[in-house]
């Protein structure tokens, strides 16, 4: 199932059967990926009274309950909802799912005792490129990234600068395989959020990050075209599946 797309005057031939999936999926097991201190998510047939919504405990169908939360238990997609006062929701301002996207892996460097993406990295990491996406895998990249918990171990973040740098580039759609771009513990100060979104100024609505990606090695750095779907939750947040597809 091939296709052809114009972009910017150029032509480009993509494999639509060949998906690249990136997004991590939600289990009810303990080791669901996780962070910011609350329980694994809960995956379990409805109780009321007698009648319990599964089909080995009798029932005709499975009716499960689902209980999780979009920033700490897998692959989201948010907007500047998630630090604003007024609610903004993803399912409004994320209107367009398909864009070019670059792929790039950054080793974070240590600053202060902190491992941390900086401004230099991804000057060099983009060289003269300018995607509406971006996607970054950071190394080490081991699989365990898929199901690591993530309270309380202080785990590699964007500076604030390097999120300006992004922004003024003209990245719309931030994709990163952390919990957060900022640091887990900075006292509410959100410099990378805000410094993305524009928060003190002309407030970048249609700006996503999309944070608790796993991109696999054998994702090679480079440009593809990126599928960027969210349920339809009228939240900040919502859980995503960021597809890619190499170009051919």
């Amino acid at each position: 199932m091939k296709t052809t797309i114009t972009y910017n005057a150029n032509e480009y031939k993509i494999d639509l059967s060949k998906p690249l999936d990136i997004s991590i999926a939600l289990t009810n097991k303990k080791d669901n990926v996780n962070a910011w201190y609350i329980d694994a998510p809960k995956i379990e047939p409805h109780r009321e009274k007698d009648f319990v919504g599964s089909i080995p405990a009798g029932a005709s169908t499975n009716f499960y309950d689902i209980w999780f939360n979009p920033h700490a238990h897998g692959t989201h997609t948010e907007c500047v909802g998630h630090i604003s006062k007024e609610h903004q929701s993803v399912n409004q301002h994320l209107k367009q799912f398909f864009f070019l996207a670059e792929v790039i892996t950054i080793t974070p460097s240590v600053e202060q005792g902190d491992f941390v993406i900086t401004k230099n990295q991804l000057q060099k990491a983009l060289s003269s490129k300018t995607p509406t996406a971006l996607v970054i895998r950071t190394l080490p990249n081991a699989t365990s990234k898929q199901n690591r918990q993530y309270s309380h171990t202080n785990p590699p973040f964007i500076l604030e600068d390097a999120m300006i740098f992004l922004k003024e580039l003209g990245v719309e759609h931030l994709l990163v395989d952390l919990p957060s771009v900022d640091k887990e513990k900075d006292n509410g100060a959100l410099l990378a959020h805000k410094a993305f979104w524009n928060f003190n100024g002309a407030v970048r609505l249609n700006a996503t990050i999309t944070e608790f990606i796993y991109v696999p090695d054998s994702i090679t750095d480079g440009t593809y075209f990126l599928n960027l779907q969210v349920a339809p939750f009228e939240n900040d947040a919502s859980p995503s599946r960021p597809i890619l597809y190499k170009i051919e």
